[in-house]
């Protein structure tokens, strides 16, 4: 028999933090950086835990120089080669202890992973991608990885509930990544009905992650920089930004112009525009679960990031955390959708 949980589960649009008195003087007191030691790697961070995604659309070399400047992190995607990466480590060696580089499960890609790990000693992190993470094949992969290159920082997923946090940092993970249909390109909950709400999965994967001594990363579902701090609110380590990042100089994606105004293509990367791209189209046995859209040309991405962190420190503020750390600790949310749908049962009736 179907089972039906009613447990309410939230979105960041059903929330607002509540503030509370605070003895900060200015949002310029409120430090960003956290510090972590990863459970099964045993390295060491330091930096403003925000992500670029590994997006072909944003997480590119040209994003991680400009996010390096700020202490900002990019998971870069899966497609450049090994030459790519040596060039790369070598105009920008500062920047390399904020990039990731990713694979998904096929062996061409682990290869590749290993291949530029060997040549660039201090690329530390791997992004392990797959759209569902749970799969008993991805969780042997990340056993794998595991063996073949203990020292190194591993991120794993997508997924949204507790126990798979846990089976993937057993499997030798540090990093979560938490997510499954929240992305503004990303059509999986249209396509197949299968999600979580974004909060509820933040907040339940991020209490599974910590009691293991594992971290979460929040991927998807942020519109805004209020967001960003509604995720680490939640119990985020990480938060993940695919379309606030997009449209920029540095983003990846075709630039085009209509009407004297420019846009930029951005999809997702299993859209049938990426699929195309990189394996000839969408395989018969299975359906895009990406759109691509054409969004406003944004310029330089630094101005984006400024307003990311400035929103993040503003929250700080207003709830009293004078160090991002202390965010969550410092979090109540406030329910908003649960007085609209009242209003409008009231309405009905």
């Amino acid at each position: 028999m179907p089972r039906i949980d009613t447990d309410i589960k939230l979105d960041f649009k059903d929330v607002l933090l509540r503030p509370k008195r605070s003895t900060l003087k200015s949002r310029s007191d409120v430090n960003l950086h956290r510090e972590f030691i990863f459970r099964n790697s045993k390295q060491v961070y330091n930096g403003i835990p925000v992500m670029a995604s590994n997006m072909d659309t944003t997480g590119t070399f040209e994003m991680a120089k400009v996010l390096g400047k700020h202490d900002v992190f990019t998971t870069v995607h899966k497609h450049y080669s090994v030459e790519e990466w040596k060039a790369f480590s070598e105009e920008c060696p500062h920047i390399m202890k904020n990039v990731a580089i990713s694979s998904g499960m096929a062996q061409g890609n682990l290869d590749k992973v290993k291949a530029v790990c060997e040549a660039i000693p201090t690329l530390k992190y791997i992004c392990l991608d797959v759209a569902n993470g749970y799969s008993e094949h991805f969780v042997e992969f990340v056993k794998e990885v595991r063996r073949e290159m203990p020292q190194h920082t591993i991120m794993a997923g997508n997924v949204v509930t507790g126990e798979m946090v846990e089976e993937l940092i057993l499997a030798g993970a540090d990093i979560i990544k938490v997510g499954i249909g929240p992305g503004s390109v990303c059509t999986t909950r249209k396509k197949t009905g299968v999600g979580y709400p974004q909060l509820s999965a933040v907040i339940e994967c991020a209490d599974a992650a910590h009691g293991l001594g594992g971290h979460i990363i929040s991927d998807g579902g942020c519109t805004c920089p209020g967001d960003v701090a509604k995720a680490f609110g939640a119990g985020a380590d990480f938060v993940m930004l695919g379309g606030m990042f997009a449209g920029h100089k540095e983003s990846g994606g075709e630039l085009i112009e209509k009407n004297g105004k420019k846009h930029m293509l951005f999809y997702g990367m299993s859209s049938a525009t990426a699929m195309k791209k990189y394996a000839g189209g969408v395989a018969e046995y299975r359906a895009s679960e990406g759109k691509t859209v054409e969004i406003p040309y944004k310029g330089d991405v630094e101005p984006t990031v400024l307003d990311v962190l400035g929103g993040i420190r503003s929250a700080c503020t207003y709830v009293g955390a004078g160090q991002l750390k202390e965010l969550s600790r410092r979090t109540t949310f406030i329910r908003v959708t649960q007085q609209v749908n009242e209003i409008f049962s009231a309405h009905n009736v």
